[in-house]
């Protein structure tokens, strides 16, 4: 035999054999026994740690709002008095306030001030102490309230008169009241202003 012979006679036996492996055979069925609880567990438990772990990420960001919240009510505050503070600066800084305040330490500003050439220190001017009566006036005068601002009040006389029927009943009366331009007469009781 020659060895192609010997190759093919091979090659058949060897089919033969695959084609007898490939053929499909009734197996007896395996019982199913996989636990499904543990894999129901793990799912509970997966979706028990994402809720608690949102719960938590929740109390964190609203308590990181409430602080926020606080943090900038605080910082109102301290705006507030800052700009209450500069304010109360600026005033106590008016040069009118500072003339006040030095008057009352006893200062008197000179009616003839003399001055100090720093360069060579000369003076020029005639220095003149000052006294208390050279100030000059520091707070202007009250400021009055004009006239029309203040009418004169008006005033209602009510005076008792009998009626026909004899009731005695009283009747408002118009009367007048002086204003600023002359008599003005009032509106009767009841009727519209």
């Amino acid at each position: 035999m020659s060895t192609i012979q010997a190759v093919r006679v091979r090659s058949q036996r060897s089919a033969a054999a695959a084609v007898e492996r490939a053929r499909l055979t009734v197996v007896a069925a395996r019982p199913s026994t996989a636990p499904r609880a543990p894999f129901a567990v793990l799912v509970f438990l997966i979706l028990g740690a994402g809720v608690v772990g949102l719960l938590m990420f929740n109390t964190q960001m609203q308590q990181a709002s409430i602080h926020a919240t606080e943090l900038q009510a605080k910082a109102d505050r301290l705006e507030a008095r800052s700009q209450a503070l500069n304010l109360a600066l600026e005033r106590k800084r008016d040069p009118q306030q500072v003339a006040l305040a030095a008057r009352k330490l006893g200062m008197v500003t000179p009616a003839n001030p003399a001055f100090v050439n720093l360069e060579d220190g000369r003076i020029l001017g005639k220095p003149v102490p000052a006294l208390p009566g050279d100030g000059l006036r520091v707070m202007d005068f009250a400021a009055k309230k004009p006239g029309l601002l203040t009418p004169p009040p008006l005033t209602r006389i009510v005076t008792p008169t009998t009626t026909p029927t004899g009731t005695g009943a009283a009747s408002p009366k118009n009367t007048t009241s002086a204003g600023t331009n002359g008599s003005q007469n009032t509106p009767a009781q009841g009727a519209p202003r």
